[in-house]
Order: structure tokens, then C-alpha cells, then sequence
């Protein structure tokens, strides 16, 4: 392989590598937009139902340490590890913790919401945000299942 042979090829797939950075970049903003308007539909939702709003707590990366927030929102998942506040932001719930955080508490930065919760974690659980956020409503209000309600968003 000659030295211009061997540039180009290496050109082309430098160019190939930014195109598929390019492109998943591209993916996430959109899933990331998707799960924005679920947010907000779920906020809209739950503040014109009354589902009662709780102070929401971080924990410790170690999961044993407990530590307040200035934040009020719902509990997403069953863990107490993702919230949503009533600004209509998604919240990781686990801080790397310490004594500062246990005398002045924490305030946890809002992350982009994912599409799907826990997708790519070890133990294999995960869950559309979609049937969590769908599920804390029906279980919020006390009603069983699909009944005449806003539909949520779609794409």
C-alpha cells in the first residue's frame, strides 16, 4: 500500500467514525427531546390530577447515607433513586454524599431523561419512562388502569 493509498483510507474512516458520532449524537438529542415532552405531559398531568408531591431525598452513592434536597417532585421508580421535580426536570437521586452534605444537604443537578430507565444496567431491568410515569399517575389517583384520560405525547 502506497503513502496516498494509505492517507485516503485513513481519511475515509476518520470520516466514517464522525459521521457515527455524528449520528448517535443525533439519536440521543432526539430520545432525550422524547423524553422531555413525557416529562412535561407527566407534570402537566399529575399537578391537574392533585397527585400529592413529596420532598424528594438524594442517597449516598453507597446507598447507605440519606441526604435532604430543596427539591419537591415525584418518585419515579420504586428505588427512590429518580425523581421528577414540579419544574418538570429529571433527577438522579444519588450524591456522592459526606459530612458537608449531611449538615447543609444536597441539591442534585437535573440530567436528561432517558427513554427507557435503567437500560444498560447490570441486573437487566429496564423500563419504557413512558409505563413508570404512567404508572406513578394510575397509582397516584387510585385508578386501576387505562381510563378516559390525556393521551401522552408521541415522537
Amino acid at each position: 500500500m502506497s503513502e496516498p493509498d494509505g492517507r485516503t483510507w485513513r481519511d475515509q474512516r476518520q470520516q466514517a467514525v464522525r459521521a457515527h458520532a455524528d449520528a448517535d449524537a443525533r439519536r440521543r438529542a432526539a430520545e432525550q427531546a422524547e423524553a422531555a415532552k413525557l416529562v412535561a405531559w407527566f407534570v402537566a398531568e399529575a399537578t391537574r390530577r392533585g397527585l400529592r408531591t413529596t420532598r424528594l431525598v438524594a442517597r449516598g452513592y453507597d446507598g447507605r447515607g440519606r441526604y435532604r434536597t430543596r427539591l419537591t417532585g415525584w418518585y419515579v421508580d420504586r428505588a427512590e433513586t429518580r425523581a421528577v421535580d414540579v419544574d418538570g426536570r429529571f433527577h438522579l437521586l444519588t450524591v456522592p454524599g459526606g459530612l458537608r452534605a449531611r449538615l447543609f444537604g444536597v441539591d442534585p443537578e437535573p440530567s436528561p431523561a432517558p427513554l427507557v430507565v435503567g437500560a444498560g444496567g447490570r441486573d437487566g431491568e429496564s423500563i419504557p419512562l413512558l409505563t413508570l410515569l404512567t404508572r406513578l399517575l394510575n397509582e397516584g389517583t387510585g385508578e386501576p388502569g387505562p381510563s378516559t384520560r390525556p393521551a401522552a405525547p408521541r415522537g
